[in-house]
């Protein structure tokens, strides 16, 4: 049985979201193998049911649906997004990941809350590493303005929006704005829970690809702050 594809209230009409979860639904249903699901969804701690696909022959059949439709606007991303997102199974978000990252230079800083519910709603580090990387950071790229909103994000009670915040720079390289990384890794660095202190090294080991005479500095300055998983993972590669 394919999954339900009527539009829940509230998420916006697209006619190309419409095409393209007729067509998700119906390729990737096809393809669903409960053997290999089952342990999808333990690996992922139980956070989703899984249709069974793995990732190679997920993403064929994710070309598939896409091939010979146009370029969405803003509006048709938020729509296919939001939609994923009401469906059961994990691999629908992952398409809707995968499309947003492909597609997030058609959308304006005004996306940034569609993206913000998508993080928050049924959170895993799964959905929501990709999202921060790769459309939360070049949403913020494009608008310098919405550095507010990650500072807001960074201070939230919500676990996965610290994450988002700690990651969003994770791709930007030597435009890294490397005063508010360490500005964010110090305000969360006594963080209890596992995800928020792997972010942390996680973002100053990606910068010290770049810059690692200033991730060190930061480490040892901070050093006492840091939770040892932190410290270890940023400095792994140094």
């Amino acid at each position: 049985m394919r999954p339900n594809t009527e539009r829940p209230p509230g998420i916006p009409h697209s006619a190309l979201a419409d095409l393209l979860l007729e067509r998700l639904t119906a390729a990737y249903g096809a393809a669903a193998d409960p053997v290999q699901a089952a342990p999808m969804a333990a690996y992922m701690k139980g956070v989703a049911p899984f249709l069974g696909i793995r990732t190679p022959l997920r993403r064929q059949l994710s070309a598939a649906v896409t091939k010979d439709t146009p370029n969405p606007s803003e509006t048709d991303c938020a729509a296919l997004a939001l939609r994923c997102w009401e469906l059961a199974e994990r691999e629908y978000r992952y398409f809707a990941v995968d499309y947003l990252r492909r597609h997030v230079a058609r959308c304006s800083s005004a996306f940034l809350p569609v993206v913000r519910h998508l993080i928050v709603t049924q959170p895993w580090w799964d959905t929501v590493d990709l999202l921060a990387a790769h459309t939360v950071g070049p949403l913020v790229a494009a608008d310098p303005r919405l550095t507010a909103v990650m500072d807001a994000w960074i201070g939230d009670e919500d676990l996965w929006l610290v994450r988002a915040a700690l990651l969003h720079q994770l791709a930007h390289k030597s435009a890294t704005d490397a005063g508010r990384l360490f500005a964010y890794c110090h305000e969360q660095a006594g963080h209890s829970d596992f995800f928020v202190r792997k972010a942390i090294g996680w973002a100053l080991r990606e910068y010290a690809k770049t810059d690692p005479g200033a991730v060190h500095a930061f480490v040892s300055r901070e050093r006492a702050l840091l939770s040892p998983l932190s410290a270890r993972e940023a400095l792994k590669n140094l």
